[in-house]
């Protein structure tokens, strides 16, 4: 285990026979990537949606939070790939259970077509994230508030004023773009080793998976 986050890895200290070349750890990542996809697919075709609500809301909510926080400090912290890939699942599989849920609630054909098209601005947005590293940089700062900001008004106008604005959807879409784009970005800055290429998956897999559910709720919509 390492005290430094994943992010701030130097080529310091680790053994060349460690390090992948570009492609060996472009593919590694696209790999888990796909795993935690396909983990996620499992799920919506065999655990019925209401399984994961049959102890409340609140139970649910506290689990998956616990679950996920888990899973990010093992897979951050840890330098070893396998120690990584367990909290890389403990991400994976409490997403699954929440897009499980709403999934439900969306025609198969919705669902597809907010596949595509947030397959297809992933890969834009890592091409960005490839040309323009420093400029994604830059911008974390901003989009970081501006999650915080919009996770405020989101929060406060469903507990207390019963609304929703399509207009919020819009603006998280555009937000995790931007995250897609920082964190491809930051991940090919890091040592190339399989244990980043996880961590660095892991980070991504969550910037698609907020994407896609915002996607699929604004074409919901229309």
């Amino acid at each position: 285990m390492l005290d430094e986050s994943v992010w701030d890895r130097t080529a310091i200290g680790i053994n060349k026979s460690e390090l992948l070349s570009p492609a060996a750890y472009n593919v590694a990542i696209g790999m888990v990537l796909f795993w935690g996809f396909g983990v996620n697919f499992y799920m919506v075709q065999n655990i019925p949606p209401e399984a994961a609500m049959q102890f409340g809301v609140w139970p649910f909510i506290i689990g998956y939070m616990a679950c996920c926080f888990a899973g990010v400090m093992m897979y951050s912290r840890s330098d070893n790939p396998a120690i990584s890939f367990v909290g890389y699942n403990l991400v994976v599989l409490p997403f699954g259970l929440v897009i499980n849920t709403i999934v439900a609630g969306y025609s198969p054909g919705v669902v597809l077509e907010a596949i595509r098209v947030t397959a297809g601005v992933t890969i834009v947005m890592m091409c960005l994230g490839s040309m323009y590293p420093a400029f994604f940089q830059r911008i974390s700062g901003a989009l970081t508030m501006a999650l915080l900001g919009v996770i405020i008004v989101e929060m406060v106008g469903y507990f207390f004023f019963d609304f929703h604005h399509g207009i919020m959807d819009w603006a998280v879409a555009a937000i995790f773009c931007g995250y897609i784009g920082y964190d491809w970005g930051r991940a090919n800055q890091i040592p190339k080793t399989l244990d980043n290429a996880i961590d660095s998956a892991a980070a991504i897999y969550m910037d698609v998976i907020n994407l896609f559910l915002r996607v699929l709720r604004i074409m919901g919509r229309r």
